[in-house]
């Protein structure tokens, strides 16, 4: 199975970032001057997808208007002759094929990926949740997970080790090791204890997904909130086939969190040649 799309589900609220969110998508809050979920769209294109698939809702019309062509915006900047500027706008719109579909009630995120499915068909897909950007990787986060479901040909999860203090903030796995950072999942648990954990190996927002996950989902019950766990998916989906974890290299960055959002801006703006020296000595002049 060879995969040429990857699915963004963007319909949240964004309720931790209110009230900058009520009016403008989470997605679009940007990280110095790019917004998130670019971020993200350019790791799927980097990683080998042609095919982008975001899963919106209710005021998430500035996230098409993003990735679409801005004619009067690229003819003011032409005249203007500001180039570089030009070339960045242009870029945005020449990423990747990108399809919009709807998620019309917030019914969790295995609803969100199950709404992709008319767009999806037939084939393996990835998904990205946009509040986990990646960095400082040598090879982009999804292409890791990609090169190990070409050689397994079975679904694959991104995993992070986490202090067990904070365990119980994620899906955990259980995992037999096939070798470097390569697990076959034995186990998948939802927020568990951390007296109840079944390791440090915690599910973070890269997964590759085979087609029968839809048929699985759309029989998943809510949970107690109403809302489709893609994790209880999961663990079904794990009982039929098999399923690996890849503890990926790189630096995650969780900005759906509001201090995390904070230190990924930070960061990356330190990380920017044309921003980091007079940042830094700005930062350093902060120090008491």
């Amino acid at each position: 199975m060879i995969v040429r799309k990857a699915v963004f589900p963007a319909a949240g609220f964004g309720t931790r970032f209110l009230p900058a969110t009520k009016a403008q998508p989470k997605e679009m809050l940007p990280l110095v001057d790019k917004p998130t979920i670019q971020y993200v769209v350019e790791e799927a294109v980097a990683s080998g997808l042609s095919e982008i698939i975001i899963v919106t809702g209710r005021g998430k019309r500035a996230i098409e208007d993003h990735f679409d062509a801005a004619f009067e915006l690229e003819y003011f900047l032409n005249d203007r002759g500001k180039v570089e500027e030009l070339a960045q706008v242009k870029t945005i719109s020449e990423l990747a094929s990108v399809s919009y579909i709807r998620q019309k009630e917030p019914l969790g995120l295995g609803h969100a990926i199950l709404c992709a499915r008319p767009l999806v068909g037939d084939e393996a897909f990835a998904v990205f949740l946009g509040d986990d950007i990646i960095g400082n990787a040598p090879v982009p986060c999804m292409r890791q997970l990609l090169d190990v479901f070409e050689r397994w040909q079975g679904p694959v999860i991104a995993v992070e080790r986490v202090p067990r203090e904070r365990i119980h903030q994620y899906g955990v796995i259980a995992g037999r090791p096939l070798g470097g950072n390569v697990y076959e999942i034995t186990d998948l648990v939802e927020k568990p204890k951390a007296q109840d954990a079944p390791s440090d190996l915690a599910i973070i927002g890269r997964y590759v997904l085979t087609p029968d996950v839809f048929a699985i989902l759309a029989e998943t019950p809510p949970d107690g909130r109403g809302e489709i766990q893609l994790t209880d998916a999961l663990r079904i989906l794990r009982s039929r086939r098999a399923m690996y974890a890849v503890e990926f290299e790189g630096k995650r960055y969780d900005t759906g969190d509001k201090l995390g959002f904070l230190k990924a801006t930070v960061e990356f703006a330190l990380a920017r040649p044309d921003l980091a020296d007079e940042f830094r000595a700005y930062l350093k002049s902060l120090t008491l």
